[in-house]
């Protein structure tokens, strides 16, 4: 095990990406769970697909399908060369690994905060007025977050780290 890991989940718009940079702005080890470790593939098995079946929705399908690689989680995990790893990102498979964490942060904000983050996200590739629906219904059903200690994150992403830093003890 390594000396302290800690994931940071949240659903989209969250601000998840953006306190991963400000963490590694301020030295931290970070992991961008969604740029390195995730996949497309089956939440109990890690068997990887190529894409959703015939007839799937698939916006839902993906967001479903969208995991992380264990055995990387767990390697990385493992290394002792620095005082602390921070995991950020979403993964719907994160009960084959959460047994690796010394603490989890779930990133949330208000729906007013997210639509207005949510509008800034019309030209990102494949982002579409369904998965804006998607994503606004895991927020309010909370569907695919693991239990943690909730961060608000509508101030400044400096001090949402501020708070995630001092939850560390």
């Amino acid at each position: 095990m390594g000396i302290k890991n800690y994931l940071i989940e949240g659903g989209s718009g969250t601000g998840k990406t953006s306190v991963a940079t400000e963490l590694e702005r301020r030295g931290y080890h970070v992991v961008h769970g969604d740029r390195v470790l995730a996949y497309v593939g089956d939440p109990e098995t890690g068997q990887a697909f190529a894409g959703p079946p015939a007839g799937a929705d698939r916006i839902v399908w993906g967001y479903a399908h969208w995991i992380w690689r264990v055995d990387k989680v767990r390697a990385i995990a493992a290394d002792t060369t620095h005082p602390a790893t921070f995991f950020c990102g979403g993964s719907r498979n994160f009960h084959k690994f959460l047994d690796l964490f010394d603490k989890v942060f779930v990133l949330d904000i208000d729906v007013e905060t997210l639509n207005r983050r949510l509008d800034g996200r019309p030209n990102e590739p494949g982002f579409e007025p369904a998965e804006r629906a998607l994503v606004l219904r895991y927020h309010h059903t909370r569907e695919y977050l693991p239990i943690g200690i909730n961060i608000d994150t509508t101030g400044t992403v400096p001090s949402v780290v501020d708070d995630i830093l001092a939850q560390l003890t």
